[in-house]
């Protein structure tokens, strides 16, 4: 059996490095390196490879072996046989959709980091009581986007969270305005199409213009006009 080894990354110091980690649903294993390049040539050190699909577990592990440089998480981790899987396939970090204590269990044993996604104060709060510091917002757009992670924020001063479902070009700004949330997680620059026509330098594209407009909202003032 392949060795699960433990890693030293935690949620805080992964968002910290990159404010945007994209959710890749990938058909191929095989694209999983070209698409992590043009990630990394724009400027993007971390990425969500779901298992959405067949190739999503294959795809981690391509990605983690071939690209040393790129901090490759998992998402859709659904069991505590999922938390396994992914981390034998070199898996830094595990996303996912919603919170359940075995999950987080199996990933503090294995000292992998956890984001779990929340969308109620309650949720919330039975995650802090779990030890967990970071959380996925999702769906954000429907859970009522920045304003609602301000509420939540408000009484658990402690916590950053990653917004995830419905971030964009558009709408990223407002969330990274609030010192609460270190990163955003999308889809817009690795969106389905342009993987399957390999267009690398599309995503490369795309990539670089959300690092760029992240790190013109990072130093900005939040909306408490506190300095981020």
């Amino acid at each position: 059996m392949t060795t699960i080894a433990p890693t030293d990354l935690n949620p805080a110091r992964l968002l910290a490095r990159c404010p945007l980690v994209p959710v890749v649903v990938l058909e191929r294993a095989e694209q999983a390196v070209p698409l992590g390049e043009a990630l990394l040539a724009g400027g993007i050190t971390g990425v969500e490879i779901t298992l959405r699909t067949a190739a999503g577990l294959d795809a981690i592990a391509v990605a983690a072996q071939a690209l040393p440089e790129l901090t490759v998480g998992a998402g859709s981790v659904l069991t505590p046989g999922h938390v396994d899987q992914v981390v034998r396939a070199g898996a830094r970090f595990v996303v996912s959709p919603g919170l359940h204590a075995a999950v987080i269990a199996r990933c503090a044993e294995l000292s992998v980091p956890a984001l779990p996604g929340i969308a109620t104060a309650s949720e919330l709060m039975t995650g802090v009581n779990l030890g967990l510091t970071e959380v996925k917002f999702f769906p954000a757009g429907l859970l009522g986007g920045p304003t609602a992670i301000k509420a939540l924020a408000a009484p658990f001063p402690g916590v950053s969270f990653l917004p995830s479902g419905g971030v964009g070009p558009g709408n990223m700004a407002d969330y990274l305005a609030l010192s609460c949330v270190p990163a955003v997680s999308g889809s817009w620059m690795v969106e389905p199409e342009l993987i399957r026509a390999g267009d690398w330098a599309e995503i490369t594209r795309r990539s670089a213009a959300a690092i760029e407009a992240a790190t013109d909202c990072s130093a900005a003032p939040d909306t408490n006009g506190e300095s981020r």
